[in-house]
């Protein structure tokens, strides 16, 4: 069925990763360039071991996580000094312009996380905030993996 603007029901299935401008493997869903999504995306986001995003926030749109595997640990707050832990099962919302990075937290095991955001485009509204990626995030994050 087709509504009266010219959308329509579509079903597909990424078939492969691609590199989401945060720097992890994302299974890019719904969006404007994959089905002419008008107000939202859906992606599936795959950790590897020690995988990492880089530090960002989403230019006026806000994001809702879902976590289906593995513990992923989001630091957030303009300068990254809150930490959260999710695992499977646990929803985050994320409002918008608020500074995150998203990790891993085994070096053995891969997680995965539905993410879903008010923004068709997806991407072209990711801000890389390379200022909050500092050595001294490196070792936190490296602490944090060894505290478990």
């Amino acid at each position: 069925m087709t509504t009266p603007d010219g959308t329509e029901v579509k079903i597909f299935t990424p078939e492969t990763t691609s590199q989401a401008k945060q720097g992890m493997p994302q299974f890019f869903g719904v969006s404007e360039n994959s089905v002419g999504s008008k107000h939202l995306s859906l992606n599936l986001t795959a950790f590897g071991p020690g995988g990492r995003a880089k530090s960002h926030r989403h230019k006026d749109y806000e994001t809702a996580i879902y976590t289906v595997s593995g513990k992923i640990i989001l630091l957030h707050g303009p300068n990254l000094e809150t930490e959260s832990l999710m695992e499977p099962g646990s929803f985050c919302f994320i409002p918008a312009e608020v500074p995150h990075v998203a990790f891993n937290l085994s070096m053995t095991e891969p997680a995965t996380a539905l993410t879903a955001r008010n923004d068709p485009r997806e991407q072209e509204n990711v801000v890389l905030m390379p200022e909050l990626d500092t050595a001294e995030l490196d070792e936190r994050i490296a602490t944090r993996r060894a505290e478990g």
